[in-house]
This record gives structure tokens, sequence and C-alpha cells, in this order.
């Protein structure tokens, strides 16, 4: 299982170790009864001794924050005393709580183009058995007429998980389950606007969508520049909103560094504005530890948007908000009048996947074979094309290409790549102020196209 730790580096590696497990007990984020990685496992996520993971474990066993079983691991003592105050409180909201109540690049052989996961990897078997417990267990109401935050059994599974691998603070009755972060977005777009939000600062480069669902949810977008450490946060003005991907900035994939985190929660915290985080590839970090959210910051200006696009598949259309309290009722009406609740039987086996530890294994087997294909595409670009320089590498399921000012540009290598049955994308299909450039899914082909895929990238690049 996966297990995010921040370690003070003003003390050694196992006394930093053990205060990070002990802060993570007392605020909540290991709840009573988590079951903790083995020493093997998280000696080498974190790249420390197992002897001293081992040693941490024994000394919080002897102070009580844990609990070891020979044969059966480690767990957060049950009853352990936590500070659950700098966690927001959720108020209670029913159904009826201020509501009403009653791919591009498919048609080529080849696709290199960001934005999906290598869909011949999917859990089918994981899937199938967490969807026959699911409905085993469901009782029968669970199939009617929901509350619009989701299936309490996924709020719970995702408050824990998002705790325990993105430092999220949270609780359940703070997340709302909708269909994708396309949801997601125009969900809190109409919030904010319905409580007097009128401008919204979008990073300059992404997802050219986004601000079309923003302008159409009603706030005026504001283009925020970007430089090597992510968005310029220091442009920020009179805006009530921000829109960034602090963890993996998309398509750059660099991550915002801890002072630029800091100046933006302070600049939210000044004006009681809203930081809209998109965790976007938050789980695939390859070259160092995890980035952790920056909602974990500040939990009552930060609302967290994360989906399984990415780690299971965008078909399954689920994704999650977790909310300020301020914030939860507005989304929570906003979904309602958008589709009354996400499908029941989806969450009840996302949940189960979750619970059985079958989802962290999935990412964790997934984030090896990105790994692989990463490190594939660097190797072959590098032999066949010396003068592109590839960059964003430390995260995600792309890589972005950097071509020479003297060589072919971008729409030329695409048209090229074309008359090959390949599909890329330049980066300026993502806005404007970078390039020339080529942005590089290296984790969208099926697993037995990859290496054509990559065959003829290095052909167009080299030509």
């Amino acid at each position: 299982m996966d297990l995010h730790l921040d370690l003070d580096s003003g003390v050694g590696v196992r006394a930093g170790l053990e205060e990070a497990l002990r802060r993570a007990v007392r605020d909540g984020r290991l709840a009573p009864g988590t079951r903790l990685p083995s020493s093997r496992v998280l000696a080498r996520d974190m790249g420390v001794a197992r002897n001293t993971v081992a040693e941490a474990y024994g000394q919080l066993v002897a102070e009580g924050w844990l609990t070891a079983c020979q044969g059966s691991g480690t767990w957060v003592t049950r009853g352990t005393f936590t500070e659950s105050a700098p966690a927001p409180t959720a108020p209670v909201v029913s159904p009826s709580a201020g509501l009403t109540v009653s791919g591009a690049g498919e048609s080529y052989p080849y696709n290199l183009r960001p934005g999906s996961p290598d869909l011949s990897s999917f859990p089918h078997e994981a899937w199938l058995a967490a969807s026959r417990r699911a409905l085993a267990a469901a009782p029968r109401n669970a199939l009617g007429y929901a509350d619009p935050r989701g299936q309490p059994e996924l709020r719970e599974a995702l408050a824990e998980y998002l705790g325990r691998v993105r430092a999220v603070r949270t609780e359940p009755g703070l997340i709302v389950v909708c269909s994708g972060f396309t949801q997601a977005t125009g969900l809190l777009g109409r919030a904010l606007c319905g409580i007097g939000g009128r401008r919204i600062a979008v990073e300059a480069l992404g997802f050219p969508d986004t601000q079309t669902i923003l302008r159409n949810a009603g706030l005026e977008t504001v283009r925020l520049p970007l430089d090597a450490d992510g968005a310029r946060v220091d442009r920020l003005a009179g805006e009530d909103a921000l829109l960034c991907t602090p963890s993996h900035q998309f398509p750059t994939g660099v991550a915002m560094p801890p002072a630029r985190r800091m100046s933006a929660v302070a600049w939210a915290r000044e004006r009681g504005a809203v930081i809209m985080e998109d965790d976007y590839d938050g789980e695939f970090r390859y070259d160092r530890q995890p980035v952790g959210a920056l909602q974990g910051l500040a939990p009552n200006h930060v609302v967290y948007a994360g989906t399984t696009s990415k780690s299971l598949a965008p078909g399954l259309r689920l994704g999650w908000l977790v909310l300020p309290p301020h914030l939860l009722e507005p989304v929570a009406r906003e979904k309602w009048l958008a589709d009354r609740h996400a499908p029941v039987i989806d969450q009840l086996t996302l949940a189960q996947l979750i619970v059985s530890g079958a989802y962290d294994r999935h990412v964790r087997r997934m984030r090896g074979h990105y790994r692989r294909r990463r490190d594939r595409l660097v190797t072959a670009v590098t032999r066949h094309a010396p003068r592109v320089r590839v960059t964003g590498l430390a995260a995600g399921m792309h890589a972005v290409l950097e071509l020479p000012a003297d060589g072919p540009g971008e729409a030329e290598l695409v048209t090229r790549a074309e008359r090959q049955g390949l599909a890329l994308a330049g980066i300026s299909l993502y806005g404007s102020g970078a390039g020339p450039a080529l942005v590089v899914g290296y984790g969208t082909p099926p697993e037995h196209a990859f290496a054509g895929a990559l065959e003829r990238l290095c052909a167009v690049l080299g030509s």
C-alpha cells in the first residue's frame, strides 16, 4: 500500500520517520485500524534502509501508537488519540438541504497523444471481483435516489486513501463524488458564481476545454503565465479563485516548489479566495517522493479534485471534489441539479477496490509500467534525435519533447506523423507561451502497439 509521509530534514532519518508517523496519526490522516505498508515496501518507497523502518515501527509499537502482529502486519492502534481540529468539519447535509428533490487520435493505428492511460492494463478481474462483493453487500435502498455527495462507502474509502497517499486533510462528509474532472470543474464554477465569484485565474497552458467550462459556468477566466516552477502566483491580483496543477503541471510536467505553494495559500487566505487543485497524475511519480497535495496546507481554502481517469480508465466517469465546509452545500446542490448523483454500483465497486487494497496494488503496478515506458522513450529519442530535449519526466504519463529552433516545427512534425499513422500533439494545442515542442503521451498506446508507436515517432523526429 502507498503511504505519503513528510520527513523533517532537521533530524535523523529514523527520528524523522517516527515523528512523521506520529503526526499522521495525531492529525487523523492515518485513522485507527489503518494497515501500514510492510517495512520492506516503505523502506523502498522512502529510499531508506529496511532496518530503519523496522526500528521506527518497533519504537511506535512500544509507545502504543502502532500494533504489530506476527504474519499479519502493522496497524495504527485502535483508540489512538488524534487531533482532529486542524481538519475542517463537515456540516450535516441531506439530499433535500437547499436542494430540489424529486478522443482525439483514435482513428490512427498508433496514438501518442497525451491524456489517456493504457486501457489494455485495466484490472478487469479485480474490478469484477469488487463489483460482486459490492452488490452482495449493498442494501436494497442503495439503488434508489441517493445523497448527491455520493455513496458513504466510497466517501469513507476516499477520505482514508487520500489522507494516506496524498496528504489530504478531510472527512467523508466533505467529499462530493462526480463524473470526472470535467463535471467537477463545472460544478465548482457554478457554485462559485452562485456565491458571488466573478473571476478565476487559469494556467496559460492546460486543457483547452477547462476555460470554456468555467466561462459557461458564468466566470471570467484570466490566463496566468508559467515559468520553470509552474504557475506565476505572484501575478495573481483581484481574482476570486485559481485553478492550478501544483503537483504535476499539464503539459509542462513541473511541480510547484514549496515557497510558491505557500505564496498561493497566503494569497487565498488574504483574499478569502478559493484554489481548485487539479491533482493531475498525482499517483504516478517516479524519481523522488510523491509531492503531497496543496490541500493539506489550507483545507479551508483549497478544493482538491481527483479522478480515476488516469489511474483506471476515463470511461468509468468517476471523480471527486474534497471541499471546504462553506462550499459543500453549493456544490452538492449543483450536483443534484446536474444528474442527481454518480452511478451507485460503480461507486460501491470503487470503494471495495480501495478498501481491499486492490486499487493500491494496481496503481503500484502501473507506476512501474509507465516508468519503463518513459525510460524506453527517453532512450529511443536520445539515440535517434539527439538534438531533441526530453523534459517533464518526473511524473505522469507524458513527456515534453523540446524541438530545436532551426529544425521542423510542431505542425510539420504532426503532419509527418499522421502520414505514418501516428497521432501526435504539439504543445501549442494547449495554449501559448511555450514551444516549439511535442507533448508525447507514452501511457496511451496499448502494450502491443507501444513499440510500433515509438518506432514511428523516432522516424518522424529523425527524418
